[in-house]
Protein backbone atom coordinates (compact mmCIF):
# COMPACT_ATOMS: atom_id res chain seq x y z
CA UNK A 1 0.00 0.00 0.00
CA UNK A 2 1.10 3.28 -0.55
CA UNK A 3 2.75 5.25 2.33
CA UNK A 4 2.28 9.12 3.03
CA UNK A 5 4.90 10.48 5.84
CA UNK A 6 3.19 13.43 6.54
CA UNK A 7 3.99 16.48 9.04
CA UNK A 8 2.11 18.26 10.68
CA UNK A 9 1.41 21.95 9.33
CA UNK A 10 2.95 21.79 6.21
CA UNK A 11 2.74 20.72 2.76
CA UNK A 12 2.08 17.10 3.27
CA UNK A 13 -1.58 17.65 3.82
CA UNK A 14 -1.60 18.68 0.02
CA UNK A 15 -0.65 15.09 -0.88
CA UNK A 16 -3.29 14.13 1.65
CA UNK A 17 -6.04 15.41 -0.24
CA UNK A 18 -4.95 14.48 -3.66
CA UNK A 19 -5.28 10.93 -2.24
CA UNK A 20 -9.22 11.69 -1.02
CA UNK A 21 -10.14 13.13 -4.27
CA UNK A 22 -8.83 10.43 -6.17
CA UNK A 23 -9.79 7.59 -3.87
CA UNK A 24 -6.65 5.62 -3.80
CA UNK A 25 -6.31 3.92 -0.33
CA UNK A 26 -2.99 5.20 1.87
CA UNK A 27 -1.06 4.31 5.19
CA UNK A 28 -0.53 7.68 7.12
CA UNK A 29 2.52 7.65 9.08
CA UNK A 30 2.93 11.17 11.23
CA UNK A 31 5.34 13.44 12.53
CA UNK A 32 5.30 16.36 14.82
CA UNK A 33 7.70 19.70 14.38
CA UNK A 34 9.82 20.29 17.17
CA UNK A 35 8.23 23.06 19.19
CA UNK A 36 11.04 25.50 19.11
CA UNK A 37 12.46 24.92 16.04
CA UNK A 38 9.46 24.21 13.97
CA UNK A 39 11.67 22.11 12.17
CA UNK A 40 10.77 18.17 10.86
CA UNK A 41 12.31 15.51 13.49
CA UNK A 42 14.97 13.75 12.85
CA UNK A 43 13.34 10.67 11.88
CA UNK A 44 12.42 11.85 8.68
CA UNK A 45 15.66 11.80 7.44
CA UNK A 46 15.58 7.82 7.82
CA UNK A 47 12.94 7.90 4.90
CA UNK A 48 14.85 10.78 2.66
CA UNK A 49 18.40 12.31 3.24
CA UNK A 50 16.45 15.90 3.34
CA UNK A 51 14.62 15.03 6.17
CA UNK A 52 11.38 16.74 4.81
CA UNK A 53 7.93 16.01 4.42
CA UNK A 54 5.99 15.05 2.13
CA UNK A 55 7.26 11.86 1.04
CA UNK A 56 5.47 9.17 0.03
CA UNK A 57 6.51 5.65 -0.64
CA UNK A 58 4.87 3.26 -3.63
CA UNK A 59 6.16 0.21 -4.58
CA UNK A 60 9.78 0.67 -3.78
CA UNK A 61 10.10 4.28 -4.92
CA UNK A 62 10.45 7.09 -2.87
CA UNK A 63 9.27 10.41 -3.64
CA UNK A 64 9.80 13.92 -2.11
CA UNK A 65 8.60 17.15 -3.35
CA UNK A 66 5.02 18.01 -3.86
CA UNK A 67 5.19 18.83 -7.02
CA UNK A 68 6.84 15.34 -8.13
CA UNK A 69 4.86 13.70 -6.12
CA UNK A 70 1.01 15.23 -7.31
CA UNK A 71 2.83 14.39 -10.90
CA UNK A 72 3.74 10.64 -10.10
CA UNK A 73 0.09 10.26 -8.73
CA UNK A 74 -1.82 11.72 -11.35
CA UNK A 75 0.11 9.62 -14.05
CA UNK A 76 -0.30 6.43 -11.74
CA UNK A 77 -3.39 6.86 -10.41
CA UNK A 78 -6.23 9.06 -12.29
CA UNK A 79 -8.04 8.89 -15.18
CA UNK A 80 -8.52 12.44 -16.95
CA UNK A 81 -10.44 13.53 -14.02
CA UNK A 82 -7.92 15.89 -12.05
CA UNK A 83 -5.10 16.57 -14.61
CA UNK A 84 -6.02 17.90 -18.65
CA UNK A 85 -4.70 14.81 -20.60
CA UNK A 86 -1.55 15.26 -22.61
CA UNK A 87 -1.99 16.75 -25.72
CA UNK A 88 -4.79 18.84 -24.33
CA UNK A 89 -4.69 22.68 -24.62
CA UNK A 90 -5.24 23.31 -21.34
CA UNK A 91 -2.25 20.94 -20.47
CA UNK A 92 0.07 23.69 -20.19
CA UNK A 93 -1.58 25.91 -18.03
CA UNK A 94 -1.82 22.59 -15.78
CA UNK A 95 2.07 22.34 -15.77
CA UNK A 96 2.35 26.02 -14.90
CA UNK A 97 0.34 26.35 -12.15
CA UNK A 98 1.75 22.86 -10.73
CA UNK A 99 5.24 24.23 -11.21
CA UNK A 100 4.50 27.53 -10.16
CA UNK A 101 3.13 27.51 -6.73
CA UNK A 102 6.45 26.54 -5.09
CA UNK A 103 8.84 28.27 -7.62
CA UNK A 104 7.24 31.81 -7.77
CA UNK A 105 4.26 31.85 -5.29
CA UNK A 106 6.15 30.78 -1.63
CA UNK A 107 9.79 32.65 -2.16
CA UNK A 108 7.93 35.75 -1.12
CA UNK A 109 5.56 34.43 1.46
CA UNK A 110 8.80 32.22 3.06
CA UNK A 111 11.17 35.32 2.90
CA UNK A 112 8.26 37.47 4.98
CA UNK A 113 8.06 35.02 7.50
CA UNK A 114 12.05 34.79 7.84
CA UNK A 115 11.93 39.02 8.03
CA UNK A 116 8.85 38.95 10.60
CA UNK A 117 11.36 36.29 13.05
CA UNK A 118 14.37 38.69 12.63
CA UNK A 119 11.83 41.47 14.32
CA UNK A 120 10.66 39.20 17.01
CA UNK A 121 13.73 36.99 17.70
CA UNK A 122 15.65 36.76 20.76
CA UNK A 123 18.96 39.10 20.91
CA UNK A 124 20.96 41.60 23.13
CA UNK A 125 18.97 45.11 23.68
CA UNK A 126 21.28 46.93 22.28
CA UNK A 127 20.89 45.47 18.88
CA UNK A 128 17.38 44.39 18.31
CA UNK A 129 16.59 48.74 16.65
CA UNK A 130 19.14 47.40 14.19
CA UNK A 131 17.37 44.14 13.57
CA UNK A 132 13.68 45.84 13.59
CA UNK A 133 14.92 48.44 10.67
CA UNK A 134 16.44 45.97 8.80
CA UNK A 135 13.35 43.65 8.70
CA UNK A 136 10.95 46.85 8.25
CA UNK A 137 13.43 47.71 5.35
CA UNK A 138 13.14 44.35 3.68
CA UNK A 139 9.82 43.73 4.22
CA UNK A 140 8.94 47.33 2.77
CA UNK A 141 11.58 47.64 -0.03
CA UNK A 142 11.46 43.91 -1.74
CA UNK A 143 9.08 41.12 0.29
CA UNK A 144 5.73 42.98 0.07
CA UNK A 145 5.74 44.76 -3.28
CA UNK A 146 6.94 40.85 -4.48
CA UNK A 147 3.61 39.74 -2.18
CA UNK A 148 1.57 42.53 -3.91
CA UNK A 149 2.56 41.76 -7.60
CA UNK A 150 2.25 37.96 -7.16
CA UNK A 151 -0.95 37.38 -5.46
CA UNK A 152 -2.70 40.17 -7.36
CA UNK A 153 -1.51 37.98 -10.61
CA UNK A 154 -3.28 35.31 -8.83
CA UNK A 155 -6.20 36.98 -8.14
CA UNK A 156 -6.92 38.06 -11.26
CA UNK A 157 -6.13 34.81 -12.54
CA UNK A 158 -8.73 33.97 -10.24
CA UNK A 159 -11.14 36.01 -11.13
CA UNK A 160 -12.74 33.95 -14.81
CA UNK A 161 -13.53 30.96 -13.74
CA UNK A 162 -12.95 30.71 -9.78
CA UNK A 163 -10.08 27.80 -10.79
CA UNK A 164 -6.77 27.52 -11.96
CA UNK A 165 -7.06 25.52 -15.26
CA UNK A 166 -10.33 26.22 -17.42
CA UNK A 167 -13.41 26.05 -15.42
CA UNK A 168 -12.92 22.24 -14.10
CA UNK A 169 -11.41 21.49 -10.79
CA UNK A 170 -7.63 19.97 -10.63
CA UNK A 171 -4.39 19.04 -9.40
CA UNK A 172 -3.20 21.96 -9.77
CA UNK A 173 -5.70 23.75 -7.40
CA UNK A 174 -4.54 21.55 -5.08
CA UNK A 175 -0.85 22.13 -5.28
CA UNK A 176 -1.96 26.25 -5.43
CA UNK A 177 -3.89 25.84 -2.50
CA UNK A 178 -0.62 25.92 -0.15
CA UNK A 179 0.53 29.73 -1.00
CA UNK A 180 -3.21 31.04 -1.07
CA UNK A 181 -3.82 29.31 2.31
CA UNK A 182 -0.49 31.19 3.35
CA UNK A 183 -1.34 34.06 1.87
CA UNK A 184 -4.26 34.75 3.65
CA UNK A 185 -2.64 34.05 6.80
CA UNK A 186 0.55 35.52 6.66
CA UNK A 187 0.99 38.44 3.95
CA UNK A 188 -1.91 41.12 5.39
CA UNK A 189 -3.02 41.38 1.85
CA UNK A 190 -6.43 39.39 2.67
CA UNK A 191 -8.79 42.24 1.94
CA UNK A 192 -7.49 42.71 -1.54
CA UNK A 193 -7.43 39.35 -2.65
CA UNK A 194 -11.28 38.26 -2.94
CA UNK A 195 -10.83 35.93 -5.47
CA UNK A 196 -8.18 34.16 -3.83
CA UNK A 197 -10.52 34.48 -0.44
CA UNK A 198 -13.42 32.64 -2.81
CA UNK A 199 -11.41 29.80 -3.49
CA UNK A 200 -9.65 29.08 -0.89
CA UNK A 201 -13.56 28.90 0.67
CA UNK A 202 -14.64 26.76 -1.55
CA UNK A 203 -12.24 23.69 -1.66
CA UNK A 204 -12.08 23.95 2.19
CA UNK A 205 -16.09 22.75 1.87
CA UNK A 206 -14.67 19.82 -0.74
CA UNK A 207 -15.52 16.62 1.32
CA UNK A 208 -11.57 15.02 0.62
CA UNK A 209 -10.47 18.30 1.83
CA UNK A 210 -12.46 17.54 4.67
CA UNK A 211 -11.60 14.38 4.82
CA UNK A 212 -7.98 15.02 4.38
CA UNK A 213 -8.49 17.37 7.55
CA UNK A 214 -9.83 14.57 9.46
CA UNK A 215 -6.72 12.04 8.65
CA UNK A 216 -3.91 14.36 9.09
CA UNK A 217 -5.21 16.66 12.22
CA UNK A 218 -4.95 20.18 13.05
CA UNK A 219 -3.33 22.07 10.50
CA UNK A 220 -2.07 25.50 11.31
CA UNK A 221 -2.50 27.30 8.29
CA UNK A 222 -6.32 27.46 8.59
CA UNK A 223 -7.61 30.88 9.87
Amino acid sequence: MLIVHHLNNSRSQRILWLLEELGVPYELRKYQRDPKTLLAPPELRAIHPLGKSPVVEDGGAVLAESGAIIEYLIDHYDTGRLAPLQGMPERQRYTYWLHYAEGSAMPPLLLKLVASRIATAPMPFFARPIARKISAKLQRDFIDPQLALHFSYVDNELAATGWFVGGEFSAADIQMSFPLEAALARSGMAERLPHVAEFVARIRERPAYKRALERGGPYALLG
